[in-house]
C-alpha cells in the first residue's frame, strides 16, 4: 500500500481574479505575517493615489446625473495583491500599502458621510462584527487601536508610537488634507458608489508560501508592465532618427534615471512631473463639478501621453529636436532637480531655505522652484532663483499657519499652479521685485494675539518653534542647532525636542489671573508660552511651578534661556542682537497673564523678523 495515498495534497492552485474593492474587502479577513508589518507610504503616494482617483472619476462625472449613470461611469484599475491562503488564513504577500491606504480612504469617507441624509454603507469594508466583537478587515493586532481611533475620530498622541503607527496617523491627515473640497459635498455619493464598485485589483492567490513568494520575485524582478516613464523614453528614442544619437540619448537617460533612483525608487517619475509641470503646463483643472484635467492635472498622471499630445506645443517636431530633449534640457533639469531635492531631504549649506520648506510638510514647493530656472542660467543665477523662490515660500506658508490658513495640498494647488506659471523663466532680479510685492499684497502680518498650539497642529509649531529658537541663536552668534531642534539629528534618541508649555497644567495655580478653566488652557498654548525643550526636562520639571523651572531654563536653548536674568549678562551675542533687530526681549522673573502676553507679542515679532520680506532682497547681495 502506498503511504502518500493518505497524506493530504497541497493545493497548487494559482489562481488571479478581477475584483471591486467592495468585493475585495466586504467580509474577508487579510493578514500580514510579522516580517511584513511595516506601513511606509508617503505623502506623495497617497497624493498621487487621490489625484488619479478624481480625475478618473471626474472625467465621468457631473452632479445633474442620477446616481444610477455611475454604473456605467469608466473603471479604474489599482493594481493587483499577491495572497497566501494557508490554515483558513489570507495572507497578504504583496499589495498590503494600498489595502492599508484604502481602508483609510474608506475610513475618511465614512466619517465624512456621518450627519448626512444619503449615504453610502462602507463599514462593511472596514470591519466586522461577531458575537460583539469588532475586528478590522485588514487584521494587524498591532493597529488595532490606531484603527479605532481613526475611525471613532478620537485623537491619538503619536509621538511615541512605532514608525507604522505614525504613517497610518499622518496618511489619515494626508487624505484629509489632499481629498478635493468639490466633492466632500453632495458629490460624495456619487464617488463612494464609483470607488467601491468600478474600481479594481486584481487578487493573486497562492496556496503556499513558496509559490506566493515565487510569485512575487517574478513581479518584482522582472516586472510586468511598462511603466509610464518607460513608455515616454521608448517614444522619445523612437523619434530620433540617427542610430548614434538615439545611443547617446539612451545613454544619458540611463545615467540620470540611475543617479534620480539612488535618492529614491519614485523620483524618476517625480522628476518628469516636476520638470514638465514647471516649464509646461500652461492650465490646470477648473475648480468647479465636471471639469476635464488640463496640463497640471494630466502631466501629474500621465505624462508620457501628455507629451505624446503635446510633442509639438513643446518644440519637438524633428529628430533633432528630440535628440536635444536627451542631451539639453533632460541633462539640465535632472541636475538642478537633484540639487533641489537633496536639499528638501537634508540641510546643504546655502539652501538651507529649500529644506525649511520641505520641514513644514509641503508637497508643492520643487515645480515651483524649477519654473524659473532656464537651460542657459548659471550656476550663481540658479542658485538665487532656488532661493528666493524657497524664502518666499516659507514666509508665505509661516505667515498663513499664523493666521490660521490653511498650507494643505487641495488649498494650495491652485496657488502654486499661478504663481509656477508667473514666475516661470524671470530673473533673479524680476523674481524679488514680484514675490515681494506678492507678500505685501498677503497682508498676513505676525500679529495674531491667539496664534498658538492645537491638538491638530503640533508638528508645524513645532517647526515654527524651531526656526525662531534658531534664529535668535545664529543671530546671538551661536552654532546652529536647528538639526538637533527638529529631531533631525539625535544624540540621545530617549530625549527628543519637544514643544512644552512654561505653564503646567494647573488651573487652581493660576486662578488670580483666569475665572474659567477654558480661559486658561487657551491662554496656556499661546505661542509665546511654548519652547522646544528635551523630553527629559519635561518628565522632570513639567509639572513644576514656573518659579520652581526657573533656574533651569538658563541652561537650556537661548529662547527658554532669555527668560531668566542671568541670560542678560555677560552675554555680548545676544545683547548685540538685541539692540541690532530691537526686539523687545526682557527677563521674567514671574509669569503671570501679563507676563504670557508680553512674551506673545515678543514671539510675534521674532517671527516677523524671522521672516522679514527683507530676506528676498538679501539674496541679490
Amino acid at each position: 500500500m502506498n503511504d502518500t495515498a493518505n497524506k493530504p495534497q497541497i493545493q497548487r492552485e494559482i489562481r488571479g481574479v478581477s475584483k471591486t474593492v467592495r468585493e475585495l474587502l466586504t467580509g474577508v479577513k487579510y493578514s500580514i505575517d510579522y516580517y511584513q508589518r511595516e506601513y511606509k507610504w508617503e505623502t506623495k503616494q497617497v497624493q498621487e493615489l487621490i489625484e488619479d482617483l478624481v480625475v478618473r472619476f471626474n472625467q465621468d462625472h457631473d452632479d445633474s446625473n442620477e446616481r444610477s449613470e455611475v454604473a456605467n461611469y469608466g473603471h479604474y484599475f489599482l493594481g493587483s495583491i499577491l495572497i497566501s491562503a494557508k490554515n483558513g488564513q489570507k495572507y497578504v504577500i504583496d499589495g498590503q500599502q494600498r489595502l492599508t491606504t484604502l481602508t483609510l480612504l474608506l475610513m475618511f469617507l465614512n466619517n465624512n458621510q456621518k450627519g448626512r441624509d444619503v449615504q453610502v454603507s462602507v463599514k462593511d469594508m472596514i470591519f466586522s462584527e461577531k458575537f460583539g466583537k469588532k475586528s478590522f478587515n485588514l487584521d494587524i493586532p498591532e493597529r488595532t487601536r490606531c484603527m479605532e481611533v481613526l475611525f471613532n475620530q478620537e485623537i491619538l498622541d503619536a509621538t511615541d508610537q512605532p514608525e507604522a503607527i505614525k504613517n497610518i496617523l499622518g496618511r489619515y491627515s494626508d487624505i484629509e488634507s489632499l481629498f478635493p473640497s468639490d466633492i466632500k459635498d453632495k458629490t460624495l455619493p456619487y464617488f463612494i458608489d464609483w470607488l467601491i464598485d468600478n474600481v479594481h485589483l486584481v487578487e493573486i492567490t497562492a496556496y503556499s508560501d513558496d509559490d506566493a513568494y515565487l510569485i512575487f520575485e517574478t513581479m518584482n524582478d522582472r516586472g510586468l508592465s511598462l511603466a509610464a516613464t518607460d513608455m515616454l523614453k521608448g517614444f522619445l528614442l523612437s523619434n530620433i532618427k540617427d542610430d548614434d544619437k538615439r545611443n547617446k540619448a539612451a545613454s544619458i537617460w540611463k545615467s540620470y534615471t540611475a543617479e534620480l533612483t539612488e535618492i529614491g525608487p519614485e523620483e524618476v517619475p517625480d522628476f518628469f512631473k516636476t520638470w514638465l509641470r514647471s516649464q509646461y503646463a500652461e492650465s490646470i483643472r477648473e475648480r468647479k463639478k465636471g471639469a476635464i484635467a488640463q496640463d497640471y492635472d494630466r502631466l501629474g498622471t500621465e505624462f508620457h501621453r501628455w507629451i505624446r499630445d503635446k510633442h509639438e506645443f513643446i518644440g519637438l517636431v524633428k529628430s533633432d529636436d528630440f535628440y536635444g530633449f536627451f542631451e539639453r534640457d533632460l541633462s539640465f533639469y535632472a541636475r538642478q532637480y537633484q540639487l533641489i531635492r537633496k536639499a528638501g531631504l537634508s540641510l546643504v549649506p546655502g539652501h538651507e531655505d529649500v529644506f525649511y520648506v520641505a520641514q513644514l510638510g509641503f508637497t508643492l514647493q520643487y515645480p515651483v522652484m524649477m519654473s524659473p530656472i532656464k537651460t542657459d542660467d548659471n550656476p550663481d543665477v540658479i542658485n538665487k532663483k532656488v532661493i528666493i523662490v524657497a524664502r518666499y515660500l516659507e514666509n508665505l506658508l509661516a505667515r498663513r499657519l499664523w493666521n490660521w490658513h490653511s498650507i494643505d495640498y487641495q488649498t494650495m494647488q491652485y496657488a502654486m499652479f499661478i504663481l509656477m506659471r508667473d514666475i516661470r523663466g524671470k530673473s533673479p532680479e524680476e523674481l524679488v521685485d514680484m514675490l515681494k510685492q506678492k507678500l505685501i499684497d498677503l497682508d498676513e502680518p505676525f500679529a495674531n494675539e491667539h496664534f498658538g498650539l492645537t491638538k491638530m497642529n503640533r508638528h508645524k509649531v513645532h517647526r515654527l518653534l524651531a526656526r525662531l529658537t534658531d534664529t535668535l541663536e545664529k543671530g546671538s552668534g551661536e552654532s546652529s542647532r536647528y538639526l538637533s531642534y527638529i529631531n533631525f539629528e539625535l544624540t540621545d534618541p530617549k530625549n527628543p525636542y519637544e514643544v512644552e508649555h512654561i505653564w503646567a497644567d494647573h488651573f487652581e495655580q493660576h486662578e488670580d489671573d483666569f475665572k474659567y478653566p477654558n480661559d486658561f488652557s487657551d491662554a496656556r498654548n499661546h505661542i509665546g508660552g511654548l519652547l522646544l525643550l528635551p523630553k527629559k526636562f519635561n518628565t522632570s520639571y513639567g509639572d513644576c511651578t514656573y518659579s520652581e523651572k526657573y533656574d533651569y531654563y538658563f541652561k537650556q536653548n537661548l529662547l527658554a534661556s532669555s527668560l531668566n536674568q542671568k541670560c542678560y549678562e555677560k552675554n555680548p551675542g545676544f545683547i548685540a542682537f538685541i539692540e541690532k533687530t530691537g526686539l523687545p526681549f526682557k527677563p521674567h522673573l514671574e509669569f503671570k497673564k501679563v507676563d504670557l502676553e508680553i512674551r506673545h507679542k515678543l514671539i510675534n515679532a521674532l517671527a516677523e523678523y524671522t521672516w522679514r520680506t527683507s530676506r528676498l532682497e538679501e539674496v541679490l547681495l
